[in-house]
Protein backbone atom coordinates (compact mmCIF):
# COMPACT_ATOMS: atom_id res chain seq x y z
CA UNK A 1 0.00 0.00 0.00
CA UNK A 2 1.57 3.28 -1.11
CA UNK A 3 0.59 6.95 -0.80
CA UNK A 4 -1.26 6.85 -4.15
CA UNK A 5 -3.17 3.62 -3.49
CA UNK A 6 -6.95 3.90 -3.73
CA UNK A 7 -8.24 3.25 -0.22
CA UNK A 8 -11.88 2.96 0.86
CA UNK A 9 -12.68 3.53 4.53
CA UNK A 10 -16.19 2.22 5.20
CA UNK A 11 -17.67 4.10 8.15
CA UNK A 12 -15.23 7.02 7.98
CA UNK A 13 -17.42 9.32 10.11
CA UNK A 14 -17.56 6.94 13.09
CA UNK A 15 -15.21 6.51 16.01
CA UNK A 16 -12.84 3.98 14.44
CA UNK A 17 -13.24 5.04 10.82
CA UNK A 18 -12.61 8.73 11.48
CA UNK A 19 -9.42 7.88 13.38
CA UNK A 20 -8.17 5.72 10.50
CA UNK A 21 -9.03 8.49 8.03
CA UNK A 22 -7.21 11.14 10.11
CA UNK A 23 -4.10 8.99 10.32
CA UNK A 24 -4.04 8.17 6.60
CA UNK A 25 -4.36 11.86 5.72
CA UNK A 26 -1.65 12.76 8.23
CA UNK A 27 0.66 10.13 6.69
CA UNK A 28 0.13 11.56 3.20
CA UNK A 29 -2.26 9.07 1.63
CA UNK A 30 -4.00 11.16 -1.01
CA UNK A 31 -6.42 8.80 -2.75
CA UNK A 32 -9.05 8.10 -0.09
CA UNK A 33 -12.60 7.10 -0.98
CA UNK A 34 -15.05 8.40 1.63
CA UNK A 35 -18.83 8.05 1.48
CA UNK A 36 -21.37 9.13 4.09
CA UNK A 37 -24.46 7.05 4.82
CA UNK A 38 -26.49 9.50 2.74
CA UNK A 39 -24.14 9.01 -0.20
CA UNK A 40 -23.97 5.22 0.11
CA UNK A 41 -26.32 3.00 2.11
CA UNK A 42 -24.22 -0.06 2.87
CA UNK A 43 -27.38 -1.99 3.78
CA UNK A 44 -28.35 -1.80 0.10
CA UNK A 45 -26.60 -4.67 -1.67
CA UNK A 46 -27.04 -3.38 -5.23
CA UNK A 47 -25.84 0.13 -4.40
CA UNK A 48 -22.84 -1.28 -2.54
CA UNK A 49 -21.89 -3.62 -5.40
CA UNK A 50 -22.33 -0.78 -7.92
CA UNK A 51 -20.09 1.42 -5.79
CA UNK A 52 -17.30 -1.16 -5.81
CA UNK A 53 -17.62 -1.69 -9.57
CA UNK A 54 -17.37 2.06 -10.16
CA UNK A 55 -14.64 2.97 -7.65
CA UNK A 56 -12.60 -0.26 -7.66
CA UNK A 57 -10.64 0.49 -4.47
CA UNK A 58 -7.36 -1.36 -3.98
CA UNK A 59 -7.54 -1.48 -0.17
CA UNK A 60 -10.53 -1.49 2.18
CA UNK A 61 -10.91 -0.79 5.90
CA UNK A 62 -14.26 -2.09 7.19
CA UNK A 63 -15.09 0.18 10.12
CA UNK A 64 -18.79 0.60 9.31
CA UNK A 65 -21.08 -0.99 11.91
CA UNK A 66 -24.18 -0.54 14.04
CA UNK A 67 -22.74 -0.10 17.55
CA UNK A 68 -23.95 0.77 21.05
CA UNK A 69 -23.74 -0.03 24.75
CA UNK A 70 -25.56 -2.58 26.93
CA UNK A 71 -28.92 -0.81 26.70
CA UNK A 72 -28.89 -0.53 22.91
CA UNK A 73 -27.74 -4.14 22.46
CA UNK A 74 -30.38 -5.40 24.90
CA UNK A 75 -33.33 -3.51 23.42
CA UNK A 76 -32.49 -3.78 19.69
CA UNK A 77 -30.80 -7.17 19.11
CA UNK A 78 -32.60 -7.72 15.81
CA UNK A 79 -31.28 -4.46 14.39
CA UNK A 80 -27.78 -5.22 15.61
CA UNK A 81 -27.51 -8.68 14.04
CA UNK A 82 -29.29 -7.81 10.78
CA UNK A 83 -27.60 -4.49 10.04
CA UNK A 84 -24.10 -5.60 10.96
CA UNK A 85 -24.35 -8.86 9.04
CA UNK A 86 -25.78 -7.08 5.99
CA UNK A 87 -23.15 -4.30 5.99
CA UNK A 88 -20.17 -6.63 6.30
CA UNK A 89 -21.48 -9.14 3.77
CA UNK A 90 -22.10 -6.41 1.19
CA UNK A 91 -18.65 -4.86 1.65
CA UNK A 92 -16.71 -8.12 1.77
CA UNK A 93 -18.50 -9.60 -1.26
CA UNK A 94 -18.15 -6.31 -3.14
CA UNK A 95 -14.43 -6.39 -2.41
CA UNK A 96 -14.14 -9.96 -3.65
CA UNK A 97 -16.00 -9.20 -6.85
CA UNK A 98 -13.70 -6.32 -7.71
CA UNK A 99 -10.45 -8.04 -6.68
CA UNK A 100 -9.53 -5.75 -3.79
CA UNK A 101 -5.85 -6.34 -2.95
CA UNK A 102 -6.35 -6.37 0.80
CA UNK A 103 -9.20 -5.82 3.25
CA UNK A 104 -9.09 -5.22 7.00
CA UNK A 105 -12.24 -6.18 8.88
CA UNK A 106 -12.78 -4.63 12.31
CA UNK A 107 -14.35 -7.15 14.64
CA UNK A 108 -14.92 -6.69 18.36
CA UNK A 109 -13.91 -8.22 21.68
CA UNK A 110 -17.63 -9.12 21.99
CA UNK A 111 -16.88 -12.17 19.83
CA UNK A 112 -15.25 -13.92 22.77
CA UNK A 113 -17.04 -16.20 25.27
CA UNK A 114 -18.51 -14.64 28.39
CA UNK A 115 -16.35 -16.74 30.69
CA UNK A 116 -13.19 -16.83 28.59
CA UNK A 117 -9.93 -17.04 30.50
CA UNK A 118 -8.40 -13.60 31.02
CA UNK A 119 -6.61 -12.00 29.31
CA UNK A 120 -8.38 -13.38 26.24
CA UNK A 121 -6.23 -15.03 23.59
CA UNK A 122 -7.31 -15.23 19.95
CA UNK A 123 -7.88 -19.01 20.09
CA UNK A 124 -10.72 -18.47 22.60
CA UNK A 125 -13.01 -17.66 19.67
CA UNK A 126 -16.00 -20.08 19.53
CA UNK A 127 -14.85 -21.90 22.68
CA UNK A 128 -17.91 -21.02 24.78
CA UNK A 129 -21.17 -19.09 25.09
CA UNK A 130 -21.27 -15.36 24.37
CA UNK A 131 -22.36 -12.64 26.80
CA UNK A 132 -26.19 -12.50 26.41
CA UNK A 133 -26.36 -8.69 26.52
CA UNK A 134 -24.39 -8.36 23.26
CA UNK A 135 -24.84 -11.79 21.70
CA UNK A 136 -26.53 -10.53 18.53
CA UNK A 137 -23.73 -8.06 17.81
CA UNK A 138 -21.09 -10.68 18.62
CA UNK A 139 -22.63 -13.28 16.31
CA UNK A 140 -22.74 -10.77 13.45
CA UNK A 141 -19.06 -9.95 13.94
CA UNK A 142 -18.14 -13.64 14.08
CA UNK A 143 -19.95 -14.09 10.77
CA UNK A 144 -17.76 -11.37 9.26
CA UNK A 145 -14.59 -13.08 10.52
CA UNK A 146 -15.62 -16.46 9.12
CA UNK A 147 -16.64 -14.83 5.83
CA UNK A 148 -13.16 -13.31 5.46
CA UNK A 149 -11.49 -16.62 6.33
CA UNK A 150 -13.75 -18.54 3.96
CA UNK A 151 -13.07 -16.17 1.07
CA UNK A 152 -9.33 -16.44 1.71
CA UNK A 153 -9.64 -20.22 1.51
CA UNK A 154 -11.95 -20.38 -1.50
CA UNK A 155 -10.92 -17.37 -3.56
CA UNK A 156 -7.36 -16.64 -2.44
CA UNK A 157 -8.22 -13.19 -1.10
CA UNK A 158 -6.13 -11.36 1.50
CA UNK A 159 -8.84 -10.34 3.97
CA UNK A 160 -7.61 -9.96 7.56
CA UNK A 161 -9.69 -9.64 10.75
CA UNK A 162 -8.62 -7.63 13.78
CA UNK A 163 -10.27 -7.64 17.20
CA UNK A 164 -10.12 -4.26 18.94
CA UNK A 165 -10.95 -3.88 22.59
CA UNK A 166 -13.41 -1.21 23.83
CA UNK A 167 -12.72 2.07 22.04
CA UNK A 168 -13.12 5.73 22.96
CA UNK A 169 -12.04 9.07 21.56
CA UNK A 170 -13.11 11.82 19.13
CA UNK A 171 -16.28 11.21 17.11
CA UNK A 172 -17.63 8.66 19.57
CA UNK A 173 -21.40 8.31 19.83
CA UNK A 174 -22.40 10.43 22.82
CA UNK A 175 -26.13 9.76 22.50
CA UNK A 176 -27.46 9.13 26.04
CA UNK A 177 -29.45 6.06 24.96
CA UNK A 178 -27.03 4.37 22.55
CA UNK A 179 -23.52 5.32 23.66
CA UNK A 180 -20.61 3.14 24.69
CA UNK A 181 -19.55 3.14 28.32
CA UNK A 182 -17.00 5.99 28.29
CA UNK A 183 -19.13 8.30 26.15
CA UNK A 184 -22.15 7.50 28.33
CA UNK A 185 -20.22 8.31 31.49
CA UNK A 186 -19.03 11.62 30.07
CA UNK A 187 -22.66 12.49 29.34
CA UNK A 188 -23.84 11.59 32.82
CA UNK A 189 -21.09 13.36 34.74
CA UNK A 190 -21.12 16.45 32.53
CA UNK A 191 -24.87 16.78 32.91
CA UNK A 192 -24.63 16.29 36.69
CA UNK A 193 -21.89 18.91 36.93
CA UNK A 194 -23.83 21.39 34.80
CA UNK A 195 -27.07 20.90 36.73
CA UNK A 196 -25.22 20.88 40.06
CA UNK A 197 -26.80 17.63 41.24
CA UNK A 198 -25.31 15.79 44.21
CA UNK A 199 -25.19 12.24 42.84
CA UNK A 200 -25.01 10.15 39.67
CA UNK A 201 -26.59 6.69 39.44
CA UNK A 202 -24.82 4.11 37.27
CA UNK A 203 -25.83 0.62 36.16
CA UNK A 204 -24.64 -2.53 37.91
CA UNK A 205 -22.08 -3.02 40.64
CA UNK A 206 -19.08 -1.35 39.05
CA UNK A 207 -17.08 -4.57 39.46
CA UNK A 208 -16.73 -5.68 35.80
CA UNK A 209 -13.24 -5.31 34.36
CA UNK A 210 -12.85 -3.76 30.94
CA UNK A 211 -10.01 -2.61 28.71
CA UNK A 212 -10.07 0.68 26.78
CA UNK A 213 -8.07 1.80 23.76
CA UNK A 214 -7.96 5.31 22.31
CA UNK A 215 -9.20 5.40 18.70
CA UNK A 216 -5.95 7.03 17.51
CA UNK A 217 -4.01 4.04 18.83
CA UNK A 218 -6.45 1.74 17.03
CA UNK A 219 -5.82 3.62 13.78
CA UNK A 220 -2.06 3.20 14.20
CA UNK A 221 -2.52 -0.54 14.77
CA UNK A 222 -4.79 -0.94 11.74
CA UNK A 223 -2.35 0.81 9.41
CA UNK A 224 0.49 -1.26 10.86
CA UNK A 225 -1.43 -4.51 10.31
CA UNK A 226 -2.56 -3.53 6.83
CA UNK A 227 1.13 -3.27 5.95
CA UNK A 228 2.60 -6.11 8.00
CA UNK A 229 -0.03 -8.80 8.72
CA UNK A 230 -1.33 -11.32 6.18
CA UNK A 231 -2.60 -14.25 8.22
CA UNK A 232 -6.15 -15.59 8.06
CA UNK A 233 -6.05 -15.88 11.86
CA UNK A 234 -7.60 -13.09 13.92
CA UNK A 235 -5.40 -10.75 15.94
CA UNK A 236 -6.24 -8.71 19.04
CA UNK A 237 -5.70 -4.95 19.34
CA UNK A 238 -5.59 -3.38 22.78
CA UNK A 239 -3.52 -2.31 25.75
CA UNK A 240 -3.64 -5.62 27.57
CA UNK A 241 -4.61 -3.74 30.75
CA UNK A 242 -7.97 -4.03 32.49
CA UNK A 243 -9.73 -1.51 34.74
CA UNK A 244 -12.92 -1.89 36.78
CA UNK A 245 -15.92 0.16 35.72
CA UNK A 246 -15.95 1.63 39.23
CA UNK A 247 -12.37 2.91 38.90
CA UNK A 248 -13.07 4.14 35.38
CA UNK A 249 -16.10 6.07 36.62
CA UNK A 250 -14.04 7.77 39.31
CA UNK A 251 -11.40 8.74 36.72
CA UNK A 252 -14.00 10.23 34.39
CA UNK A 253 -15.70 12.12 37.22
CA UNK A 254 -12.33 13.69 38.05
CA UNK A 255 -11.66 14.64 34.42
CA UNK A 256 -15.12 16.23 34.14
CA UNK A 257 -14.85 17.91 37.54
CA UNK A 258 -17.92 16.29 39.09
CA UNK A 259 -17.54 16.24 42.88
CA UNK A 260 -20.77 14.47 43.89
CA UNK A 261 -21.52 10.88 44.89
CA UNK A 262 -21.63 7.85 42.59
CA UNK A 263 -24.50 5.42 43.32
CA UNK A 264 -24.60 1.93 41.82
CA UNK A 265 -27.99 0.47 40.79
CA UNK A 266 -27.35 -3.23 41.35
CA UNK A 267 -30.74 -4.20 39.89
CA UNK A 268 -29.28 -3.41 36.45
CA UNK A 269 -27.02 -5.85 34.53
CA UNK A 270 -23.24 -5.71 34.67
CA UNK A 271 -22.66 -7.47 31.38
CA UNK A 272 -19.62 -9.72 30.97
CA UNK A 273 -17.81 -9.91 34.36
CA UNK A 274 -14.31 -9.49 32.95
CA UNK A 275 -12.95 -8.78 29.49
CA UNK A 276 -9.52 -7.65 28.43
CA UNK A 277 -7.33 -8.94 25.67
CA UNK A 278 -4.04 -10.76 25.40
CA UNK A 279 -2.11 -8.59 22.93
CA UNK A 280 1.17 -10.52 23.03
CA UNK A 281 0.72 -11.63 19.42
CA UNK A 282 0.49 -8.00 18.25
CA UNK A 283 3.33 -6.90 20.53
CA UNK A 284 5.61 -9.62 19.16
CA UNK A 285 5.28 -8.35 15.60
CA UNK A 286 6.21 -4.84 16.69
CA UNK A 287 3.20 -2.76 17.83
CA UNK A 288 2.26 -1.33 21.24
CA UNK A 289 -0.22 1.32 22.35
CA UNK A 290 0.96 4.86 23.20
CA UNK A 291 -1.95 6.75 24.80
CA UNK A 292 -2.54 6.01 28.49
CA UNK A 293 -6.08 6.09 29.86
CA UNK A 294 -5.95 9.32 31.87
CA UNK A 295 -4.40 11.28 29.00
CA UNK A 296 -6.88 9.80 26.54
CA UNK A 297 -9.87 10.61 28.75
CA UNK A 298 -8.70 14.20 29.21
CA UNK A 299 -8.26 14.71 25.46
CA UNK A 300 -11.63 13.09 24.73
CA UNK A 301 -13.43 15.36 27.19
CA UNK A 302 -11.82 18.42 25.62
CA UNK A 303 -13.05 17.23 22.22
CA UNK A 304 -16.50 16.61 23.69
CA UNK A 305 -16.71 20.17 24.98
CA UNK A 306 -15.38 21.75 21.77
CA UNK A 307 -17.47 19.78 19.33
CA UNK A 308 -20.78 19.11 21.03
CA UNK A 309 -20.99 22.64 22.40
CA UNK A 310 -23.74 21.70 24.79
CA UNK A 311 -24.58 22.03 28.44
CA UNK A 312 -27.14 19.20 28.06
Amino acid sequence: MNKNSKIYIAGHTGLAGSAITRLLKKKGYINLVLKTHEELDLLDQKKTFDFFEYEKPEYVFVAAARVGGIMANKTMPGSFIYENAQIECNIIEGSRRTSVKKLLFLGSSCIYPRLARQPIIETALLSGELEPTNQAYGVAKIAGIVLCQSYNQQYGTNFISVMPTNLYGPNDNFDPQNSHVIAGLFNKFHKAKTEKVKSVTLWGTGSPVREFLHSDDLARACLFLMKKYNSKEIINIGTGKGVTIKKLSVEISKVVGFKGKIIWDTTKPDGMPKRFLDVSKLNKIGWKYKIDLRKGLTETYRWYLRNLNTDL
